[in-house]
């Protein structure tokens, strides 16, 4: 029989779930492999960032993640479901959400209505002709929650095509939000901004953090490195290390193919 401290021991274990997992992952694009053999594993609950220098296949991987690309081998996995075959519009239904490199937003509706459409199609109620949006009392409740948070107060009835930079990248992670992820997939969520304002991001995405599990692809090694709990290197398509921020730092095979490039920690 199994001793006392023996069986102590055991329930004292932590088990770390898997929520996104990638079995191979390959693209290739005739004969160039863009994501050669990758295996990805993205535990609960935490910030996974995945850099490289340019060319790595970053992008193409977070597509293949995202449903944009299929890819031309392997499977990706999420909640121990393959949903290899899932389009981009069925993977946000079972809670797979996304910012794009490029802001992706309406321009000519309000800030609001950007994130209240979200919302909606979220909503328990359906969409309605003959029913007023304020009368959707949880779609607004929802949506002034998630402006508040993403610190987008007094932009709430502007055009979302006149408010600064920095604002528009946090109304498109606002919207990301609003259709409730499980999983968050951020592209380069710092891309063209100031440093203040890449700061005020990373501060925003650990905070939305805490309730989600997020990917990232990000260039800012100082964000990176200050809020990932898991760091992925890829180099020419392929994983050259993995691991705590610290460790991938100090990796030989990490220093060598960042060479020539901006190292920024």
């Amino acid at each position: 029989m199994p001793s006392h401290d023996a069986s102590e021991s055991e329930r004292g274990k932590r088990f770390v779930i898997s929520l996104l997992e990638t079995r191979g992952i390959t693209k290739a694009f005739g004969a160039l492999r863009a994501v050669d053999d990758v295996n990805l594993r993205v535990e609960e609950g935490t910030i996974h960032s995945i850099i490289g220098p340019n060319g790595a296949g970053k992008t193409t991987l977070f597509n293949m993640l995202a449903g944009v690309y299929p890819p031309t081998a392997g499977s990706v996995v999420y909640r121990g479901n393959e949903i290899t075959s899932l389009k981009v519009y069925e993977r946000s239904r079972i809670g797979i959400g996304r910012s794009f490199q490029i802001t992706s937003i309406f321009p000519e509706l309000t800030v609001r209505e950007n994130v209240r459409l979200a919302a909606q199609s979220r909503g328990k109620k359906s969409f309605s002709m003959l029913r007023k949006a304020s009368d959707l009392k949880e779609v607004e409740v929802k949506s002034t929650k998630i402006l508040t948070e993403m610190g987008l107060e007094g932009f709430e009835n502007q055009k979302a095509g006149t408010i600064p930079y920095g604002s528009q990248r946090s109304l498109e992670v606002a919207i990301a939000v609003a259709t409730e992820p499980v999983l968050l997939l951020l592209d380069e969520p710092t891309s063209g901004m100031t440093p203040e304002d890449a700061q005020k991001m990373s501060d925003l995405i650990r905070k939305i953090s805490e309730g989600y599990t997020t990917v990232l692809i990000e260039h800012h090694m100082r964000v990176v490195m200050s809020i990932s709990d898991r760091v992925t290197v890829l180099h020419q398509g392929r994983v050259i290390a993995e691991g705590d921020p610290e460790t991938v730092q100090r990796d030989g095979e990490v220093m060598k193919a960042y060479l020539g490039e901006e190292k920024a920690w």
